[in-house]
């Protein structure tokens, strides 16, 4: 709350002269009195609930009084408020999910790291749609283009290796997400494609697929997720699980020409820090344009305060009329 006319409220002072005046008439003015031979049958009329109940129209007048200065000061309060457009983007992420995700060159390893990152991405982006494929040897949507972040965070956390057959369909991966994003009307449509491998199953080269993304004008962001050299990979032996180095091959060329035939990019993750730096670096790049428009809205508080000091009008005249008239 503020007033419009705060140098009005110095007119509460004036309160102050005439409370000092109610307690000199009251104590030390001239009061009548009588003069009688005996007090005892006034003081057995309750004398002093009178003398009480007697100042409580002095107390209500002080009371409408000081709501009065207020109330011409102009108290008022004000809210701001926004009114947002946001020119989203819809964003589907289409991760591998073949076995060899499962090599632990990352932290657990590369498909829980790839979960974990992605999930941190979603969380950073309130006001755009995100979608989830998966592939490996086919491809299907885990989730459609939505904006409810617990509802792709939870699904992003139940996908692991194994849910379909083995393999690496980048074509078909990449195809099912412009499925997704083709019939978007948002100002950008975008594809982070996060593989580990070579392409080596599927019905749909990925330089195809890339073609018909670029047609739709879906923006690919290609990453290739694996250490330099050699990784550990989990295998079973008559031992149990150990782990074993085995080479990464990443098709890092065909990867640059779909991130390059869509306008988008390629990168490179070799750990867990690096692909945070990635997903990191898209979101920057794709920032969602918003509009903010602020204005602030006042309320009047006049009302408030100038029926205060009618109630406590009101009830001093009250008071005086059926109340101390009726005191003994």
């Amino acid at each position: 709350m503020f007033f419009e006319y705060p140098y009005l409220l110095w007119l509460e002072l004036i309160l102050i002269p005439l409370i000092a005046l109610y307690i000199w008439r009251e104590y030390r003015g001239s009061s009548p009195s009588m003069i009688v031979s005996n007090s005892t049958p006034w003081k057995a009329k309750g004398g002093t609930l009178k003398k009480v109940l007697r100042h409580i129209p002095f107390v209500l007048r002080m009371i409408a009084i000081a709501a009065i200065i207020v109330a011409i000061a102009r108290p008022r309060t004000s809210e701001t408020f926004e009114t947002v457009d946001t020119e989203g983007v819809d964003i589907v992420l289409t991760m591998d999910i073949s076995t060899s995700m499962l090599a632990r060159d990352f932290k657990p390893d590369r498909i829980g790291a790839a979960k974990d990152i992605a999930i941190e991405f979603v969380a950073s982006r309130p006001t755009d749609r995100i979608g989830i494929v998966v592939f490996a040897g086919e491809s299907f949507t885990q989730s459609p283009l939505t904006t409810d972040r617990v509802t792709l965070i939870n699904l992003m956390k139940e996908i692991e290796t194994g849910l379909i057959e083995d393999g690496t369909a980048i074509g078909n991966g990449l195809a099912t997400a412009v499925a997704r994003l083709k019939d978007s009307d948002a100002k950008s449509k975008v594809v982070i494609l996060l593989t580990d491998g070579v392409n080596n199953r599927g019905e749909i080269a990925p330089l195809m697929a890339a073609e018909i993304a670029k047609t739709y004008n879906i923006r690919v962001y290609t990453i290739g997720v694996g250490a330099m050299g050699t990784a550990p990979y989990p295998v079973m032996t008559p031992w149990g699980v150990r782990l074993q180095d085995i080479e990464v091959e990443i098709d890092e060329k065909l990867l640059q020409e779909i991130a390059a035939q869509t306008g988008g990019k390629y990168f490179r993750a070799t750990d867990n820090t690096k692909l945070l730096e990635i997903y990191g670096e898209i979101n920057a790049m794709e920032k969602s344009k918003t509009t903010v428009d602020s204005f602030p809205i006042y309320s009047e508080l006049f009302m408030k305060y100038a029926s205060i000091a009618l109630l406590a009008l009101l009830a001093e005249l009250l008071f005086r009329l059926f109340v101390i008239r009726r005191i003994p």
